[in-house]
């Protein structure tokens, strides 16, 4: 498919939830790609806007603000604050970075929710959910917790057992809770405001199957596998009191959904930069409604539905918006070879970064992008940290450097020599280098930033072996004019370095622009060799990156090995004693000694063990136990076991268990069956 011109872009990069930090995985995922893009459009003199904002509405916020005590917007103001400043400290050079709880951004949204609404872009449904009769609210997923119908895990949440890793809903929670009073919930209707994806599915997959298949596999194939399904209508609204009000008659107490409102705010913080500086931008619909504007997402691998699938069927609905062209979406970023999570603290976070590694920001840049999950998930080590930075940008693009600057600063006093008779050595150099615009260019308009910093890193390769096989040193007493030229394209590669590396490493290149003593560059400059213009001064040299000694890294990584420890120690303390009970209550649980006369597997199931048990009655009882993973069934023939007696029957793969075995878990994990001290006989009550 031909290649579109187009006259502007517009650059989002996905907001950050502002419940926590902004952490290394963040940063590789999404926000230092979208920057590199971003700085090599302008350094093409291109029309770009680069848009960001915290996202601050959503159950996980109000979750920490109820367990910290204080108000959502406490907590949202808290770490809006620190994630733009840690943006903004690693040169992530927004236009604007705003948020969700703008008055600007409630606005838009609810009016964008109300045109939908009014043309009939939404279907109206009435559902059964969770309600919370003590706290007078239904409950998000996230605000019920019970026992996994899967792995038996009692502390699943409504939306996914974080044990098992399955997806829930909470209606399968065995026992569920609410989070909030501890009483159970009970079924009760709500109505809510649907969008109906289904509708426009034919239209999707035109869109993005036939009319995007230069996407990144990732994000192709996901949209894929979502079309290959049937959509279904999703819910735009949600039961909760912290967001911004369903502006319609009769929905009191509903917000708008966190994936409805979100992405709305890249176009209300548009809104928000054109007012206040409406001479340089003009209006906001020109970056959002003319032809003429090209919109690229970055995000991470999880958000790839809500910006090819439901904001693009949003925007449809409206009518009026353009559509992303393209959506650079990257894999997961590890740590150690380990999950990054922030439950955890298994993490690096920048503002902490910063205290320990002061004025290295590029190095991170360069290390990120060098290990970028463009892919394929991929590892973050503190050992490659250390091994980029001392054999990468000090030894081969530090070194070029300063060997370049210090040689002009020892034999012409710092100002550019002329550039006399090229020999073959020079005329092979500049063949190496005069395509670096190109293939850097490519790659960039291609997404492709590992390759494209590669090949940047390239004119430092070059520069090192020209200078080592010329020998300047050696050449100046005996041949003067020989030494000029040689030092003059010497100088011509590290003024090409300033440029092509402008975009991945922006703190590097403005300190060796300033050795330079260059006012501004171009990117159409890139492969020239003209760039310094003879008796031109240089400033004083320095160095541009130094050495990152084993004492460093050793304190890095006995930091995460305390974190580790910290976390099993917390693993292995006993769960929180459970609220009180009344003796009544205790009293409804019959639990009773039964004897296990046979045990085996259940078929196709890896943690079932089939139970058949003499509970005195004189006719076995069948009960379905999740014990298979600690405990062989031969081991248990014969032993007598505590279950509950009174539990309604249910089935679980095809078979109808009555009763639940009682077990202990260990700080481990691992589960042990309960018994007796002694021999009673079967059918006796436990009280």
């Amino acid at each position: 498919m031909e290649k579109r011109s187009y006259k502007r872009t517009t650059v989002t990069a996905a907001l950050p939830y502002a419940n926590g930090g902004v952490h290394i995985g963040h940063l590789a995922g999404v926000y230092v790609p979208a920057d590199i893009y971003v700085r090599y459009l302008r350094l093409k003199k291109q029309d770009v806007m680069y848009v960001c904002g915290s996202d601050e509405h959503g159950v996980p916020i109000t979750i920490r603000a109820r367990k910290e005590g204080i108000t959502p917007q406490d907590v949202v103001d808290r770490y809006h604050e620190l994630i733009k400043k840690s943006f903004a400290d690693f040169g992530i050079s927004f236009d604007i970075y705003s948020r969700t709880t703008s008055k600007t951004h409630h606005q838009f949204a609810s009016d964008f929710f109300k045109k939908l609404y009014e043309e009939g872009k939404l279907t109206e449904e009435t559902t059964t959910q969770l309600y919370d009769e003590e706290a007078k609210q239904f409950l998000a997923d996230r605000y019920v917790t019970g026992e996994c119908p899967h792995c038996h895990n009692e502390g699943a949440y409504g939306d996914q057992c974080e044990k098992c890793g399955r997806d829930l809903s909470p209606t399968e929670l065995i026992n569920p809770k609410s989070t909030i009073s501890g009483s159970t919930p009970v079924l009760k209707e709500t109505k809510n405001w649907y969008l109906p994806l289904n509708e426009y599915q034919t239209w999707l997959r035109e869109w993005i199957l036939d009319g995007h298949k230069e996407w990144r596999s990732n994000v192709y194939g996901q949209c894929r596998s979502w079309l290959d399904m049937d959509l279904q209508p999703r819910a735009m609204t949600r039961d909760l009191d912290w967001g911004i009000p369903v502006p319609v008659e009769g929905a009191d107490g509903k917000v708008l959904y966190v994936w409805f409102d979100a992405p709305i705010g890249y176009v209300s913080n548009t809104k928000e930069l054109c007012e206040k500086e409406p001479e340089k931008w003009g209006s906001w619909q020109r970056w959002w409604q003319d032809e003429d504007t090209r919109l690229v997402h970055f995000i991470g691998k999880d958000n790839i539905v809500f910006h090819c699938i439901i904001f693009p069927v949003m925007m449809k609905a409206h009518g009026q918006y353009i559509m992303p062209d393209n959506v650079p979406s990257n894999e997961f970023l590890n740590l150690e070879n380990d999950k990054i999570s922030t439950s955890r603290n298994w993490a690096i976070w920048l503002h902490e970064y910063l205290v320990d590694f002061p004025g290295k920001q590029d190095v991170l840049r360069y290390v990120l992008t060098a290990n970028a999950p463009e892919t394929k998930d991929n590892n973050f080590t503190w050992r490659d940290f250390q091994e980029r930075n001392n054999s990468e940008l000090v030894a081969i693009y530090g070194n070029f450097v300063n060997r370049a600057l210090q040689l002009t600063k020892k034999y012409w006093n710092g100002v550019v020599p002329e550039c006399g008779e090229l020999t073959d050595v020079e005329i092979r150099t500049i063949e190496e280098f005069k395509d670096v615009k190109q293939k850097v260019e490519t790659l960039l308009d291609q997404f492709k930033f590992r390759e494209a910093q590669f090949e940047a890193m390239n004119l430092a390769r070059i520069g090192n072996r020209y200078i080592t096989e010329c020998e300047p040193w050696k050449v100046w007493k005996e041949d003067p004019k020989r030494c000029e030229t040689i030092l003059n394209l010497s100088l011509q590669l590290t003024a090409n370095l300033a440029i092509a590396f402008e975009p991945f490493l922006p703190f590097s290149s403005k300190k060796l622009r300033e050795m330079l003593n260059l006012a501004d560059f171009d990117w159409n400059q890139l492969g020239q060799t003209d760039i310094l213009k003879p008796g031109h001064q240089l400033a004083e040299p320095e160095l541009l990156f130094e050495k990152i000694e084993d004492e460093a890294i050793e304190r890095q990584l006995q930091r995460l090995e305390d974190i580790k420890k910290m976390n099993e120690m917390a693993q292995h303390q006993p769960e929180p004693v459970k609220p009180n009970v009344t003796f009544d209550d205790f009293e409804k649980l019959d639990i009773r000694v039964g004897r296990v006369v046979t045990c085996e597997q259940v078929k196709k199931s890896k943690k079932l063990l089939q139970l058949s048990i003499d509970d005195g009655t004189g006719t076995p009882r069948t009960i379905l136990s999740g014990i298979a993973q600690w405990w062989q069934p031969e081991q248990l023939v014969g032993k007598d076991v505590l279950f509950i007696a009174n539990f309604e029957p249910r089935k679980i793969m095809g078979i109808e268990s009555q009763g639940m075995i009682l077990s202990a878990v260990d700080a481990d994990g691992s589960l042990a069956v309960t018994s007796l001290l002694r021999e009673v006989k079967p059918g006796s009550q436990v009280g």
